[in-house]
């Protein structure tokens, strides 16, 4: 499994007034929004010569669906609370989760190095926000260091002990992260509207019309409303919403288009809300990638490469993958 990963890296600083430093990263500077990764947590250093007895992370919002790896010899332990808002992961929302990470209980001398590991999900909301912060506490045998100030926006100012950071990759103009071959395609930033893991699934020979799957997050105060799009390869883009009343499957196109309430995450997919390609005029492939224009009242157009799946496919290409659940 490929999954994007994370780099939090701690500037030196003087630590319990001695000439030691500790300095902890994750593998990677960088994820994308609407990603899942893997955080590999390194720690080569103790308190001066005092060994590190835990390691305590916080996550930020907006970094959901997380589960850290046991750790032999070491006690493993969550604090999980509510979000801010809901978050959609692979067909659910998500209301609370863990908060915090804490590995306690074993003893890492200051000349040796460990890795701490926990996976997770970086939500399409993230997209465009910069960068989020990861505050850290390493507890040693003698004292702790606190990693958790953030620059002010604006100051140049040299922290002393900086909380570790992640650049979040979101726009099509920024390069995706290293390594983050997890499947999805790339989401796409216009405006206030973040546009996640576009995908499709292929097409029979003969076959008239597809459906087309995402996940649109509002990062503003105002609604905004998906309204339709274009298509070469389809006549037309329309926004349909699928129900079962009364034990009946029902199917109705939104000719007034589909809202995105303010902060709201809304996931197009098989059986619910979807785009529809009518009047195919070609077979869509598994495995090629196409281009398809969304467009928006407020954000205006959002051209986007949906993935194309396999036939009768129930999640985006290469991003079914449910470990971290």
């Amino acid at each position: 499994m490929n999954l994007p990963r994370i780099v939090i890296a701690l500037a030196t600083a003087p630590l319990l007034g001695s000439a030691a430093v500790a300095h902890v990263t994750l593998e990677n500077r960088e994820a994308t929004a609407g990603r899942s990764y893997k955080a590999v947590l390194t720690v080569p250093h103790g308190c001066g010569s005092s060994p590190t007895t835990g390691i305590r992370v916080t996550i930020p919002e907006g970094v959901v669906s997380v589960k850290p790896q046991p750790k032999p010899g070491w006690q493993l332990a969550t604090v999980s609370g509510p979000y801010a808002r809901g978050y959609q992961s692979h067909g659910r929302e998500l209301r609370e989760g863990v908060k915090e990470i804490a590995w306690t209980g074993g003893s890492l001398a200051d000349d040796r190095y460990d890795e701490f590991v926990f996976v997770a999900q970086v939500d399409a909301s993230l997209a465009g926000a910069g960068q989020v912060h990861f505050p850290v506490v390493q507890t040693c045998a003698s004292g702790e260091a606190r990693w958790d100030q953030v620059r002010e926006a604006g100051s140049t100012a040299r922290l002393e002990r900086p909380a570790p950071a992640l650049r979040v990759l979101a726009a099509s103009g920024e390069r995706p992260a290293q390594g983050a071959g997890h499947g999805a395609a790339a989401s796409v930033t216009k405006g206030d509207i973040v546009v996640a893991q576009p995908w499709s699934r292929a097409t029979p020979g003969g076959a008239r019309v597809a459906g087309g799957y995402l996940a649109v997050t509002n990062r503003g105060a105002q609604p905004d409303r998906l309204t339709g799009g274009s298509a070469d390869f389809a006549e037309r883009v329309e926004v349909h919403e699928m129900a079962t009343v009364n034990g009946v499957m029902t199917m109705r196109g939104l000719g007034g288009g589909l809202e995105i309430s303010p902060g709201a995450t809304v996931e197009l997919k098989p059986g619910g809300y979807h785009l529809m390609f009518v009047g195919l005029r070609r077979p869509l492939a598994e495995g090629q990638t196409v281009k398809v224009t969304l467009t928006f009242e407020r954000a205006g157009t959002v051209e986007l490469n949906f993935r194309i799946g396999s036939i009768g496919g129930r999640a985006a290409p290469g991003g079914d993958d449910h470990s971290h659940h």
